[in-house]
């Protein structure tokens, strides 16, 4: 029982300095390998005197622990949002991911998640100490053989580091965990330093002092939809698992508006955010600014910057209202945005039953939109900024179209999602998954290409985008950051103002449109439709 204890404890120490920390990683050659920490820690706990050797093993075994924690959060990471965890700025992400799982699981899912999580620490943290006394203790008990182990496996590591030994492509000499220490000491020294670059950026508003009567001259008398398609990126357009589906709805679309009179201009915005995190998105569009992390996001909302939304209500020639049905609680933002009213989850008037995370189906949402703002008779001009979220993660079970006539309260979605397809159906492979995503962008593209052709009119102008690209499982790990973007109008005259933008004609942009950083938009739309030289 001893000798098991001890093997276990030796294999419990090895994993976790080897386990990688992106999923894509997580193969069983990741686990052949010399760490170069397990030989260090060795030599450690054979060079400490005995009264220290206790202490020193908990203390590496708890650092072990901590670093093998980083890696798991590390892994969770990569899955939705395609990047490591910043110990500095994430903290609160985890509040966001909480949250999510109450949306999804219930109250009761979430204090399971919570509690499962907690005990997970616990256990890792008190395994790996334990473990690593049991490893100082064996060591001490067979100080020469372990001197002659060490140094054998210390000339081992060499060699394969000066010979480049691999296995299935990886080196069999491992740093992993020295190397991740160094990145996050980086990470964070960088991070310490993004609130002073952040106000230094955020102090230069080229529009801060513009006259209201100076403000969007070009759109005067024009309602104004700024419209964000959850998780629309560029893998939509270009997978060819999903494009052909997708892109088959952008030409139809595409057809059907230009038969009713509309025209549409297409291009790209490169997102700051990958897989979630829609609302840094979303304030980088309409603010000018990078807004990557949440520190960025409170120091922004919490300043005077006139956002995209904001001109519209400084010039007092519009009412401007947000729809904003994945919001469940106080949004002061709200204010912020420049947004005179804000229908959240709770003031949409729908009695349906929830598709996943989304709480109200983007068709229903852009009727209420209609039937409370939009077809007010005697009303002066809109400017509102509607999020669409049904094409939001997990993607199951999904909405479809019903006749607009009949949407009623809602409740003709119950039946609807009693048919769906359940979350565990979705997830059992990543075809699968890419499926549904797909079946929502098609879904989220007919609602709002069909409230325009139904309701839109000659004083309409729509602008519409992702936010994002959708999570790792269906992008396939792409690097790509790109998000399609798209401005629609009956007016002619609205298009000729970007007529030099170099934007595809249609829905579609093409693959060698321009790619703009989503926070130049905001100067190039205010610049567009602001006063002309003459």
């Amino acid at each position: 029982m001893a000798a098991g204890v001890t093997v276990l404890a030796v294999g419990l120490i090895l994993a976790a300095l080897l386990v990688p920390d992106q999923p894509d990683r997580l193969t069983p050659k990741a686990f052949l390998r010399l760490p170069a920490e397990g030989i260090l820690l060795a030599t450690v706990l054979l060079v400490l005197p005995t009264r220290a050797r206790r202490a020193g093993a908990v203390a590496a075994g708890l650092l072990i622990g901590l670093v093998t924690l980083l890696k798991f959060l590390d892994i969770g990471f990569y899955s939705v949002l395609y990047r490591p965890f910043d110990l500095v700025l994430d903290w609160g992400l985890l509040g966001n991911a909480a949250d999510y799982l109450r949306d999804t699981s219930g109250r009761t899912g979430e204090l399971a998640a919570i509690a499962g999580a907690l005990l997970l620490v616990v256990a890792v943290l008190v395994l790996t100490a334990g473990a690593t006394v049991r490893l100082a203790t064996l060591l001490a008990s067979h100080r020469a053989r372990s001197v002659r182990t060490v140094l054998v496996l210390g000339t081992a590591w060499v060699t394969c580091v000066v010979l480049g030994v691999q296995t299935g492509g990886t080196p069999v000499a491992s740093t992993l965990d020295a190397g991740l220490l160094g990145d996050r000491a980086e990470q964070v020294r960088v991070s310490l330093a993004d609130a002073r670059l952040f106000r230094r950026q955020a102090a230069r508003d080229a529009f801060a002092h513009t006259p209201p009567n100076q403000l969007l001259t070009g759109l005067r008398g024009k309602d104004v939809l700024f419209t964000f398609v959850e998780s629309y990126g560029r893998s939509a357009i270009e997978d060819p698992a999903m494009a052909p589906q997708v892109n088959a709805v952008l030409k139809e679309s595409t057809d059907t508006l230009g038969a009713a009179g509309f025209r549409a201009r297409s291009g790209w915005l490169r997102s700051p955010v990958v897989g979630g995190g829609s609302w840094l998105a979303h304030s980088t569009f309409l603010s000018g600014l990078w807004i990557s992390n949440q520190q960025r996001f409170r120091s922004l909302t919490s300043s005077d910057r006139t956002t995209l939304t904001g001109a519209f209500r400084r010039t007092g020639a519009w009412r401007t209202v947000g729809v904003v049905p994945g919001v469940l609680v106080a949004w002061p933002e709200g204010r912020f945005f420049g947004l005179d009213h804000v229908y959240d989850g709770h003031h949409l008037d729908y009695h349906g039953p929830d598709f996943g995370w989304s709480q109200v189906p983007d068709q229903f949402a852009l009727e209420t939109f209609r039937r409370r703002e939009f077809a007010q008779p005697g009303r002066g001009p809109i400017m509102a900024e509607i999020i669409l979220t049904s094409s939001h993660y997990p993607w199951a079970p999904l909405p479809r179209m019903v006749d607009w006539a009949k949407l009623g309260d809602g409740s003709v979605f119950q039946q609807v999602r009693t048919e769906g397809k359940s979350q565990e159906e979705v997830w059992k492979d990543p075809a699968s998954v890419r499926t549904a995503y797909h079946t929502s962008i098609e879904y989220s593209l007919n609602s709002l290409v069909g409230f325009l052709r139904r309701y839109g009119n000659d004083n309409t102008v729509l602008v519409f985008l992702g936010d994002h690209q959708p999570v790792p499982t269906v992008t396939g790990n792409s690097p790509r950051r790109d998000v399609p973007v798209s401005i629609v109008a009956r007016d002619p005259k609205v298009l000729d103002r970007v007529s030099g933008w170099g934007w595809t004609e249609g829905l579609k942009p093409a693959a060698n449109a321009p790619i703009w950083a989503m926070d130049s938009f905001r100067d190039r739309f205010l610049k567009a439709f602001g006063p002309q030289p003459r």
